[in-house]
């Protein structure tokens, strides 16, 4: 099997060498065309690369998998329209990013018109997939699943990918996956926080309860390892600053659970406070501590320099 991959950023890169040395040949192209001829020359003689989306297509033999690991959005549409004009019918386009659903399935009646095939492939694993396996879910019509399926074995540990449905139903699985875990980070933050906090607080060691946590309880997690690296290089993250960003996957689940009238409480909390976190001194709190000063005449806490 052969595959051309598009975008040698962090996810990108690590899984063209995946597939490379699970056996699987690939071919990469890189807007910096240096990337590709780097993983080229590290990767050895399954590993290739382009100069151009034309010269990527080139070199694949038909049925052509293109493989895309770009951000989502602009940058993936407009590789996938320069892509496209380039393909032959029966060809198989996957977008690995975190793509937005519905831009899939427009994608994917773009591309049938032009008798293409299309997958959306939600991929988890970060940094870590390289050597530990991605986890991979992954929607597309069964004739498309079965000619990836090698393709997501060598990619994914034992159980590690799932044809989901049809187009668009991975990246939608991902897009829950990825609400789920603001939720889950969430509630671990609050809880080390209660403990900072405590009379216990300054003697806590947070990476021992972190790997303690991680050998049988109900809380363990990928995450919880995660932790640990974090509070054994900085015990209580002082070197970090309170803003915490989001990459845009928690607001579509929030924006679905309002679709589908489906309370979600714990992962729309979470989500506001990520924004809470971007607000020093924010407007809204300003306004209720005035109100509370005006009804009831309670203190307030003036900024330096105003009486």
């Amino acid at each position: 099997m052969k595959i051309g991959m598009v975008g040698l950023g962090r996810m990108g890169l690590n899984m063209a060498r995946r597939l490379v040395r699970g056996g699987i040949e690939v071919t990469a192209y890189n807007r910096t065309v240096q990337k590709a001829t780097d993983f080229a020359a590290e990767e050895g003689a399954k590993a290739g690369a382009a100069a151009s989306m034309a010269e990527l297509v080139a070199a694949l033999p038909t049925p052509r998998v293109v493989w895309l690991m770009l951000p989502a959005g602009v940058a993936t549409d407009e590789h996938i329209d320069e892509l496209m004009p380039l393909l032959s019918a029966g060809d198989i386009i996957v977008d690995g990013g975190n793509t937005f659903f519905h831009d899939d399935l427009r994608r994917h009646e773009a591309a049938g018109k032009l008798g293409l095939r299309y997958c959306d492939a939600g991929v988890s694993g970060g940094i870590w997939g390289l050597a530990e396996g991605y986890c991979i879910m992954y929607g597309a019509e069964p004739d498309v699943a079965a000619v990836l399926k090698p393709a997501m074995d060598v990619l994914t540990g034992p159980g590690g990918n799932l044809h989901t449905g049809p187009v668009g139903s991975g990246h939608y699985v991902k897009m829950v996956h990825n609400g789920i875990e603001y939720g889950m980070m969430q509630a671990y933050a609050e809880g080390f926080e209660i403990m900072a906090a405590s009379q216990f607080g300054a003697g806590l060691d947070f990476p021992a309860i972190c790997d303690l946590w991680n050998h049988g309880s109900v809380v363990r997690s990928w995450l919880l390892e995660l932790a640990q690296r974090a509070f054994t290089e900085d015990p209580r993250l002082e070197s970090l600053e309170a803003y915490v960003d989001d990459s845009g996957e928690g607001r579509w689940t929030v924006a679905q659970a309002l679709e589908n009238a489906v309370p979600a409480p714990v992962i729309t909390a979470s989500l506001f406070e990520r924004f809470r976190s971007r607000q020093p001194n924010a407007f809204q709190d300003r306004v209720l501590a005035a109100l509370r000063n005006q009804f009831g005449g309670h203190a307030v806490k003036r900024k330096d320099g105003h009486d």
